[in-house]
């Protein structure tokens, strides 16, 4: 198992030079990966899929980085570190699209990404993308097989319910890329696993991050695990608090649980990147 950290690619205060030092600081401190998310707009009104309440993004998400432009940069400004995203938003972009700018970016940096893909769930980003939120379910597990048809060899077509590609050659290749599935729900998560996708799962409680990955494994799942945490590593223990965040010693506790649920990564999304000396407490943690 090893760590990583999310980047800070949202807000007014986020930059191509802040990201670029964080990435630095990650690569030169020995940590496993740096990571970005999609998030294509932030409505007047949001809500989220299934619920009947309105649940307002926060403010910094009226900025965000473009995760795989973001990681395009960093490729080229890192050499070693892993490049991810939880997640990307498949349903948004057409398979094709999709599927190009992953294995280009895969092959720049070296066969470094772990990409995380999910289907969405804002009502709004769906309609910004002139996708039906029908869609979702069938439609992203023939989005992902389009894809792997798109990375396979050439000639290269592909006819489904949903996306048609005529035979073609399609290239780049990619070169080690590594797919997840950013999933909760019981339905979703047996659908990572039978589409042979890793699990990328956000830690809320440590009852329902065990029901995930048994639902997972139960239904054939191997590949890789990452849990994401929202929240940080403080200076001082917590007396309440989510699972992983507090104090490194109460953080080095809490990853002996994570170790048994088999995750293969951790890493922590600051809120509003308020992380000075985060990146060194997560190395600390890892020398540990």
């Amino acid at each position: 198992m090893d760590f990583g950290i999310g980047l800070p690619i949202t807000g007014p205060e986020a930059s191509p030079e802040r990201i670029a030092d964080v990435a630095q600081r990650a690569e030169r401190a020995g940590l496993g990966a740096v990571w970005a998310y999609e998030r294509l707009l932030r409505p007047a009104e949001p809500y989220m899929l299934g619920l009947n309440q309105v649940v307002p993004l926060p403010e910094e998400s009226a900025i965000v980085y473009d995760p795989l432009e973001t990681l395009a940069y960093l490729a080229a400004t890192t050499s070693t570190i892993r490049l991810g995203t939880s997640v990307i938003d498949a349903l948004y972009h057409p398979p094709v699209v999709l599927a190009k700018r992953l294995a280009t970016l895969d092959r720049l940096s070296g066969g470094r990404l772990w990409i995380g893909l999910g289907q969405g769930w804002m009502a709004q980003e769906f309609e910004a993308a002139g996708v039906p939120v029908s869609r979702r379910g069938a439609g992203f597990a023939e989005h992902v097989a389009a894809m792997r048809a798109c990375w396979g060899p050439d000639p290269v077509s592909f006819s489904g319910r949903f996306y048609t590609i005529p035979e073609s050659q399609v290239g780049p290749k990619p070169a080690g890329l590594t797919l997840l599935a950013g999933a909760a729900a019981p339905a979703a998560v047996e659908r990572a696993a039978a589409l042979g996708m890793g699990l990328s799962a956000v830690v809320f409680d440590w009852d329902a991050l065990g029901q995930c990955v048994e639902t997972y494994r139960k239904a054939g799942g191997a590949g890789p695990f990452v849990i994401q945490v929202n929240g940080v590593i403080g200076d001082r223990p917590l007396d309440e608090r989510m699972p992983l965040t507090g104090s490194a010693e109460q953080v080095a506790e809490d990853l002996a649980r994570a170790r048994e649920l088999g995750a293969d990564h951790v890493y922590w999304q600051p809120i509003g990147f308020d992380a000075d000396g985060l990146v060194e407490r997560i190395a600390g943690l890892a020398a540990g």
